[in-house]
C-alpha cells in the first residue's frame, strides 16, 4: 500500500501587485502517519521580493522535494487555496508539456518554476485540491500564519521542523474557535475520500 502525506499549505506576498520589493513567504503543515500516529512538521521559507504565485509553487517544490529524500514514493494530498498552483498542475501543466512547454497566449509565467515543480511531483502521486483561503479552514489558517510570519521575518527552515500546529490550535479553541474541530479526524477523512476516488 502507498503510503500517504497530506500537506497544508498557503502563501504570502506582503504588498502584492504594489511597486518596489514585496518580501513572501510560503508555509507548510505536513502530516504523515509514523507508527500508527500523525507526525506533523512544519516547513516554511521566505523571498526577499516576489508574488504570491511564485511562493505557492516554491512551497510545492521545497515540500516535494524534502518527501522525495527517503526515496519513498508516496501517495501525497497537496491541500492549497492557490487556484493558480492547483488549476496549473491539474490542467495546464499537461497541455504545456505536449507543446513543448510553450501555451497559446505566449510565454509561460514562472516557466522555470513549473518545470521544477512538474520534475518533483513526477516522484510521487500528487492530488492537489483547493480549499477556499481564510474561510475558517484550521489547517490551512495555520499555513497561512506560518506564510505570514516567514514573509515578515524573512526566516527559512532549513528542513520540516516539529509542528506547533496542536498548540496553535489550542490557542485559538481558547478563544472560542475550532470547538468541535478533530484535526486527526480531518486527516483520515481526506485519506478515505481519495482513497475512494482512486
Amino acid at each position: 500500500m502507498t503510503r500517504f502525506a497530506v500537506v497544508h499549505a498557503d502563501e504570502s506576498c506582503l504588498g502584492n501587485g504594489r511597486d518596489g520589493q514585496t518580501p513572501g513567504g510560503a508555509g507548510m503543515l505536513i502530516e504523515i502517519v509514523v507508527k500508527d500516529r500523525i507526525e506533523r512538521r512544519d516547513l516554511y521559507l521566505h523571498a526577499p521580493d516576489t508574488t504570491n504565485n511564485r511562493m505557492a509553487l516554491s512551497g510545492a517544490i521545497a515540500t516535494l522535494a524534502l518527501l522525495s529524500r527517503k526515496g519513498r514514493r508516496l501517495h501525497v494530498a497537496y491541500v492549497s487555496d492557490s487556484e493558480y498552483l492547483v488549476k496549473g498542475m491539474r490542467e495546464w501543466v499537461a497541455a504545456w508539456q505536449a507543446r513543448g512547454w510553450k501555451r497559446k497566449g505566449g510565454a509561460i509565467e514562472n516557466l522555470e518554476l513549473w518545470q521544477a515543480l512538474e520534475q518533483v511531483a513526477a516522484g510521487h502521486a500528487v492530488t492537489w485540491r483547493w480549499v477556499r483561503g481564510h474561510a475558517g479552514h484550521a489547517k490551512n489558517e495555520y499555513a497561512d500564519h506560518l506564510a505570514v510570519r516567514s514573509a515578515e521575518r524573512q526566516i527559512t527552515s532549513q528542513a520540516a521542523v516539529p509542528s506547533a500546529f496542536l498548540a496553535w490550535l489550542d490557542a485559538r479553541r481558547a478563544r472560542g474557535q475550532f470547538a468541535d474541530y478533530d484535526p486527526d479526524e480531518a486527516f483520515h477523512s481526506l485519506v478515505r475520500e481519495i482513497e475512494e476516488a482512486t
